[in-house]
């Protein structure tokens, strides 16, 4: 489900920071902080909340080389696993190259500073980004590029992923999908991104930066005080 009105602030700043965390490559620091990911998700409706702990009981349960290999092979080795949001829509063309620069001003404007190996595309960069900053800036980015997030969310889910389950969450903070919404979904799933074109320079054309990238910034505390 959706949301059919906008969650207060607070509530958008700990779903899209847990949802991050959750999405981030798996290992023992990450696994020590999954009991706070419980903790700070109880404080949400329940239709966030389930989502969220459901993927952090299947890490804390999981051994941690099968989560990884598990990761590497839902976002590193498929296309349709990718997590950087103007890619669907982009694809690997010059639009996606301004599309990118777009994001980076953006950030900037906020305050926000993202070093030069980081896509601001991507999809935990973005959460970062409203968690930490400004959640009307990542609302506005989360929602115009609402159709790559529901690609995402039908690819993981009908692979049976569990990070499904962390794209679900960043779905239901957002409103109900409008009839335009739906088409475009459509139109992506069937169509897949559009035609390599000219480079992205300064952007790598591969729509992952790095194997392992981990774009949350470092001081986003799961559930400090805002």
């Amino acid at each position: 489900m959706a949301t059919s009105h906008r969650l207060p602030d607070a509530q958008l700043r700990a779903a899209w920071a847990l949802a991050a965390l959750l999405l981030e490559y798996p290992n023992p620091e990450l696994v020590a902080r999954l009991p706070l990911v419980r903790q700070a998700a109880a404080d949400l409706p329940a239709y966030l909340c389930e989502p969220v702990c459901r993927l952090a009981d299947h890490l804390r349960t999981t051994p941690l080389e099968r989560l990884q290999r598990d990761f590497v092979e839902t976002f590193d080795h498929t296309r349709r696993g990718c997590l950087y949001l103007t890619y669907f829509s982009c694809g690997d063309t010059r639009k996606r190259g301004v599309a990118l620069v777009q994001l980076k001003q953006a950030y900037r404007r906020a305050g926000a500073e993202f070093t030069s190996d980081e896509l601001p595309d991507h999809l935990c960069v973005v959460l970062g980004f409203g968690a930490e900053y400004d959640v009307d800036g990542a609302w506005r980015i989360l929602n115009d590029y609402r159709a790559s997030l529901e690609v995402l969310r039908i690819a993981l889910q009908e692979k049976d992923s569990p990070w499904a389950d962390a794209i679900v969450t960043v779905s239901r903070t957002l409103p109900e999908l409008a009839g335009d919404d739906a088409e475009q979904i459509a139109r992506l799933i069937e169509a897949g991104p559009p035609a390599e074109e000219v480079g992205l320079a300064p952007y790598a054309a591969d729509p992952r930066l790095s194997e392992h990238l981990n774009p949350l910034p470092d001081y986003l505390a799961v559930g400090a005080d805002r």
